[in-house]
């Protein structure tokens, strides 16, 4: 049936029954090739046959804003969001309002179960390196927002492909583009690219913050995601390959202007490699053979596998500001 007519039968807001198929509460069936979901019956009576329905299921999706959860530990407003900044607490959606602020909410039963866990933070002078860094303007609350978003979507994607465009969806397009260098893939990627998260505004002005907001913006965070994409395209490879045009499936390359099929990748001068540069470890993954019975593409240039050009761009960049004199850094600016 439909999410209204499933969000009846559950006794749930709109909103949420959104955060409970969100966290996998209640499972959802593809209707067709279209993006459109179902909630079968079985399901719903499965939901409802749980000794706490319907205040249960209505608890475990309770969220609740900065001055609601502090309600909850019994402690300022203000201190809630120092713990909640320096990652104590991990939001699980987020709003933009009319005046581009961020409003975070948090599930209610994680914070209760914070107050148990952590009491001493509730109370008292917060500890020096929890300070410290509210000193150092840190705030943590994208990021545990954008790996809870990729946990639940990496456990609903279904096959290595999707999973890769779960991870490329928290990266730039001209990220993915030097990660990605086929564009055949970057266009399955493309067409594989999970539906935007649930409330993003319709404004503009607001949606560019949430877009924002979506994409990893750290340089660790990136790096990370980097190397997670150019693993999870080899394993991708290695047991499917791409689409190319004229077989079922295929997107012709540069179809979105936005996507990551058309982005075009800056060209960076070429320069040794240094000696001694220490590379992150990898897991080598075996090498897959070229298909039997398709000619080889001709816009794949032979080269390299992804992951190692990505190193060897790594270390370049890791010599390059090595040499480079420490200059006053940029400030950033958050919404």
């Amino acid at each position: 049936m439909t999410p209204a007519r499933a969000a009846q039968e559950l006794e749930l807001g709109r909103e949420e029954f959104r955060l409970a198929v969100q966290l996998g509460l209640v499972r959802t069936v593809p209707v067709g090739e279209s993006d459109r979901r179902r909630v079968e019956r079985r399901e719903l009576d499965r939901l409802r046959a749980g000794p706490d329905f319907p205040d249960g299921l209505r608890d475990r999706v309770r969220a609740v804003g900065t001055g609601e959860a502090a309600a909850l530990l019994e402690i300022t407003p203000d201190r809630f969001t120092k713990l909640a900044r320096t990652g104590h607490v991990s939001p699980v959606r987020f709003s933009v309002n009319r005046y581009r602020a961020v409003v975070w909410m948090y599930l209610a039963e994680e914070v209760a179960e914070f107050g148990l866990t952590c009491p001493s933070l509730l109370t008292g002078r917060l500890p020096l390196d929890v300070r410290e860094r509210i000193a150092a303007h840190e705030d943590l609350r994208p990021r545990n927002w954008r790996s809870r978003r990729l946990s639940l979507l990496l456990r609903a994607a279904a096959g290595p492909w999707a999973r890769a465009a779960a991870i490329a969806s928290l990266l730039d397009p001209v990220q993915v583009a030097e990660v990605v260098d086929d564009p055949y893939e970057r266009s399955h990627l493309d067409r594989l690219r999970p539906p935007r998260p649930p409330g993003m505004p319709a404004r503009s002005a607001a949606r560019e913050v949430a877009e924002r907001l979506a994409r990893a913006d750290d340089p660790d965070e990136i790096l990370w995601h980097r190397m997670s994409l150019a693993l999870a395209v080899d394993e991708a490879r290695a047991e499917e390959s791409a689409p190319y045009p004229g077989e079922s499936g295929a997107v012709s390359p540069g179809v979105a202007a936005e996507g990551w099929a058309g982005a075009r990748i800056p060209v960076e001068p070429r320069s040794p490699a240094p000696a001694v540069v220490p590379a992150p470890a990898v897991v080598p993954v075996p090498s897959v053979p070229a298909p039997v019975g398709r000619p080889a593409a001709p816009d794949r240039p032979p080269g390299r596998p992804a992951r190692t050009r990505l190193l060897d761009r790594f270390r370049r960049r890791r010599a390059a500001d090595t040499g480079r004199a420490k200059g006053r850094r940029r400030p950033v600016s958050w919404p």
